[in-house]
């Protein structure tokens, strides 16, 4: 490459990327690795999902959990701001 000419970084990106694909091998898990994961997700049959989406009390009540644990760390973010902002300007 001579002095005059650079490369964008998007290509410098890219020629890095072609060269990490090409110096990484895939390789696979050990089998008794798979086995105890798979053991361990549980995933509900999908009746048990719908039950749970139909439950309108503990959806209400997830939601507004949510909701409310948002605006609590919002409101002690504005407070912690406002509490240094004041100590930096006066």
């Amino acid at each position: 490459m001579s002095k005059g000419v650079t490369t964008p970084p998007e290509q410098q990106l890219d020629e890095l990327e072609v060269h990490l694909a090409g110096t990484l091998k895939r390789i696979a898990p050990p089998r008794d690795f798979v086995q105890r994961l798979r053991g361990t997700i549980h995933f509900p049959p999908r009746e048990e999902i719908a039950s749970r989406l139909h439950d309108w009390n503990r959806l209400l009540l997830v939601f507004g959990s949510v909701v409310s644990g948002m605006l609590i760390i919002i409101t002690i973010a504005r407070a912690l701001y406002h509490l240094f902002a004041r100590r930096n300007m006066g």
